[in-house]
């Protein structure tokens, strides 16, 4: 089985081990953000199957801090703010589709 931290290593094209443990914060992160939007308990996805959708808006999210580390591009590929903005508007149309709407 493929792990998150693999994917989001292919994702980045980052070939290297140095930077795993960071990879690593940055995915918990990203599952645990995915976990708040879509009003579902902490660790549910420890337990439970992420369904696609879910499992590319880790993958983007994670990719996302990498890349933007110091806060202030939208990653290593852009040099425009808005960039950054477009990658969180697409992760939580990602994370929309798999939300609990219950109240």
């Amino acid at each position: 089985m493929v792990t998150l931290l693999e994917k989001v290593k292919a994702n980045l094209i980052l070939e290297h081990n140095e930077d795993n443990e960071l990879l690593q914060l940055y995915i918990t992160a990203a599952v645990s953000y995915a976990e708040s939007y879509q009003h579902v308990a902490e660790g549910y996805y420890t337990e439970n199957v992420m369904p696609p959708t879910t499992e590319q808006a880790v993958i983007m999210l994670s990719s996302h801090f990498y890349e933007s580390r110091d806060g202030s591009t939208g990653g290593f590929f852009s040099d425009d703010v808005k960039a950054g903005q477009q990658v969180w508007n697409t992760v939580n149309l990602l994370l929309r589709l798999d939300r609990d709407h219950k109240f």
